[in-house]
């Protein structure tokens, strides 16, 4: 329930006066204040923003590594990828605009590393990157440990549209090139 206004008294000079300065002016009929619209809660753009860059930046480490031995050719190519695109892709048709080495890495660093990597890439506008995982020679029981990773990791990633062991010339099987989608 409103409050009751309380008449404000004025001495008949103050009257005058007031009289004088409002002049023709007149009482408005209804005494309620105009509503403003409630204002939305600030969206924390830049907060969801780096929310989401974390979230693409994880990458699952499920991967069993009987699946990859160290003489297997990794390829991956996601579909509407022409086949022209991908003869020259697996030939090394293409420039390598950019090199990740990750011989002597292990998996926790290697992961972050692959995920910086392909950000700065595609932030620079390159489209043909190599990733070097190494063959897995000097590793515990002669598996490619990174090799299976890589593998797992670059096909987690949208922005990779295909990738392949590289030729012998550029280390075989125990390298990548990678295609990136344009930004």
């Amino acid at each position: 329930m409103p409050a009751k206004k309380r008449p404000i008294k004025l001495s008949p000079e103050d009257r005058d006066l007031f009289r004088r300065v409002a002049g023709s002016a007149r009482p408005l009929e209804q005494d309620r204040i105009a509503r403003r619209a409630p204002r939305r809660a600030p969206l924390p753009d830049q907060t969801r923003k780096d929310e989401q860059e974390v979230m693409d930046s994880l990458l699952s480490d499920d991967y069993d590594p009987a699946e990859i031995e160290t003489g297997d050719e990794l390829a991956f190519v996601r579909s509407g990828v022409s086949q022209r695109v991908w003869r020259k892709l697996r030939r090394g048709q293409y420039a390598i605009q950019a090199q990740l080495d990750l011989h002597g890495r292990v998996v926790a660093e290697a992961r972050e590393l692959v995920a910086d990597f392909l950000r700065d890439a595609r932030t620079k506008g390159r489209r043909c990157v190599r990733i070097i995982h190494g063959k897995g020679l000097s590793s515990e029981g002669k598996l490619p440990v990174l090799k299976g990773k890589v593998n797992s990791w670059l096909r987690q990633k949208d922005e990779v549209l295909a990738f392949c062991s590289a030729p012998r010339r550029d280390g075989g099987t125990g390298a990548v090139y990678v295609l990136l989608r344009r930004s």
